[in-house]
């Protein structure tokens, strides 16, 4: 591990690609590496400093690759080994490193490690895995996985049940035995030698688990493998890692993204992104979003994690739904509100993270329900329609939610299917690209796109975005979202209208002889801020 600098991700930004959805280069209607490599120069532009690449390696696709059957080889779909190492080579050559996607809580049941493990208990491998003795039909316990049923699967062959939080299809692994803690190192450093540049870890909270106890995430033995698996592998190069902790609060992140390199660079936390749903139920109960909640979220978070953790920052991923769509203004509005949580965002400590279209402002979709794709939209449909709930309430919730609202195509050009394939692609394009693709935006200075990469860069240029404190203003403010950086050289202040009435913010005191560095409005300036209007100071000390 680096010693005695500043790490470089502190002052870098991320860019976040799910495959099968950027650029298909073959015709097969599939996004695919040879697509990433011929779009390296696009990403070079923006400026980003690493791509996390969702899954790549050879799977049976039931979870869209988070269920992998070999952890060394790449899915056919999206090219072979040789592809990645050209990728990783050619990315290295413009100053991007590649972020491997690191599933460690399962594997795909075709994983040649389960497909050993059900053949009987004496086998191996079968501890690899989490099992119970039991009855068939008389499940372990009540538990229930993430897509719907119980998280117990029978098996024949054994007389016992296995766990799984997720798809049946999707055994959980026994971090319990050591040997399986030794080959998931051995395969990291396979990656590292390869010259990944750093690791994002699937639900990394929940390998500790404790099914006989009902515990899945944070279980008692979870940092004593984090701290495990960080000097195995990771403290032996100078990588990014970040783990997805859906159960993480700033005290658990403080462990986590702990300064002196004990366990991750810094973790995937999502309470802000829980707002928009109710107290208690699924992320498909709708809830009007509590502006003011998200403030207190937001200013805890950089306050409570200052000088002794580390942010991820972040609005969208693959497994969230558009960020203007869901609390911005995806129609009147739309380049203005992009631009606004943007602003907002980027301004902030932490690392940022751009998920491939934001940066365009790309929007939700609304398809029929056969046209959808993610397994958790389709097994939530039915089970809801099972439970007699209206068709038009399911697919309401949907419309807001689905994962599928960030897996369409990315879209690039106003070429048939957006310039993302010559053939069918895999999922439909949506129907807005002809308005909103990336080659109508690159050289506009006005674009959604051309915000993003002057963000990207001012990063770079003041060391107030990775060191300055946070301090929160207009905090009663049910429209202003505005809030103060400082380190000993400069002074960032943010002011943004998170809605669509004007806005007075009473202010002008706060920016008086600084100097406006972006806005997404051309004539910025005065007390009321119009719909979505969104402004960034700096002043020298």
């Amino acid at each position: 591990m680096t010693k005695n600098r500043e790490p470089w991700w502190k002052k870098s930004v991320i860019y976040q690609i799910y495959p099968r959805s950027f650029q298909d280069s073959n015709g097969d209607g599939i996004g695919d590496i040879r697509g990433i490599i011929n779009r390296l120069d696009y990403l070079e532009d923006l400026g980003i400093d690493a791509v996390w690449l969702s899954p790549v390696y050879r799977s049976p696709q039931d979870d869209n690759g988070y269920d992998i059957s070999d952890y060394r080889d790449i899915d056919p779909m999206f090219g072979t080994l040789g592809d990645m190492e050209e990728l990783i080579e050619k990315a290295k050559q413009r100053g991007i490193r590649i972020i491997m996607d690191l599933v460690l809580n399962h594997t795909s049941d075709e994983h040649p490690w389960f497909q050993e493990a059900k053949k009987g208990r004496d086998n191996p491998f079968h501890d690899y895995y989490v099992w119970r003795d039991g009855v068939e039909g008389e499940l372990p316990n009540d538990m229930r996985a993430c897509f719907g049923g119980s998280a117990w699967q029978w098996v024949p062959e054994t007389g016992r049940y296995y766990f799984h939080q997720f798809s049946v299809k999707q055994p959980d692994l026994n971090w319990e035995n050591p040997k399986v803690r030794r080959e998931i190192y051995d395969m990291i450093l396979w990656w590292m030698d390869k010259g990944v540049g750093g690791f994002r870890l699937d639900v990394i909270d929940q390998i500790a688990k404790e099914p006989d106890r009902k515990i899945t995430s944070n279980g008692p033995r979870l940092h004593e493998f984090i701290q495990e698996l960080s000097r195995e592998t990771f403290q032996k190069g100078d990588l990014i890692t970040v783990g997805e902790t859906w159960g993480a609060s700033p005290q658990i992140a403080r462990k986590y993204s702990n300064p002196d390199g004990s366990e991750f660079s810094m973790v995937f936390q999502f309470e802000h992104m829980e707002l928009d749903q109710q107290a208690g139920g699924q992320k498909w109960d709708l809830e009007q979003l509590s502006f003011r909640r998200l403030k207190e979220v937001l200013n805890k978070w950089q306050t409570e994690l200052y000088g002794c953790g580390w942010n991820s920052l972040f609005w969208d991923n693959h497994d969230l739904p558009r960020i203007v769509s869901r609390w911005g203004n995806d129609g009147r509005y739309r380049a203005e509100s992009a631009k606004m949580l943007a602003i907002l965002l980027h301004g902030m400590q932490g690392t940022p993270y751009i998920y491939q279209g934001e940066e365009l402002g790309m929007t939700n979709i609304r398809y029929e329900i056969g046209e959808y794709r993610d397994i958790e939209t389709l097994h939530m449909y039915q089970e809801r329609l099972e439970k007699g709930y209206p068709p038009e309430e399911i697919m309401k919730s949907i419309y807001a939610k689905s994962r599928d609202n960030a897996r369409t195509p990315m879209q690039w050009s106003r070429e048939a299917q957006a310039g993302f394939t010559k053939g069918i692609p895999w999922m439909k394009v949506n129907p807005n690209y002809r308005e909103i693709y990336a080659e109508d935006q690159i050289n506009d200075p006005d674009s959604i796109y051309s915000c993003y990469k002057y963000l990207v860069n001012l990063r770079k240029e003041y060391s107030v975005f990775a060191d300055g404190r946070f301090f929160m203003l207009a905090e009663d403010s049910e429209q202003i979202f505005a809030y103060v950086r400082e380190d000993e050289k400069h002074r960032l202040l943010v002011v943004c209208n998170f809605f669509e009435e004007q806005a007075d913010c009473g202010l002008q005191a706060e920016w008086e002889g600084m100097e406006l560095v972006i806005s997404n409005y051309k004539d910025a300036g005065g007390e009321m801020l119009r719909p979505y209007e969104a402004r960034m100071y700096l002043a020298r000390k």
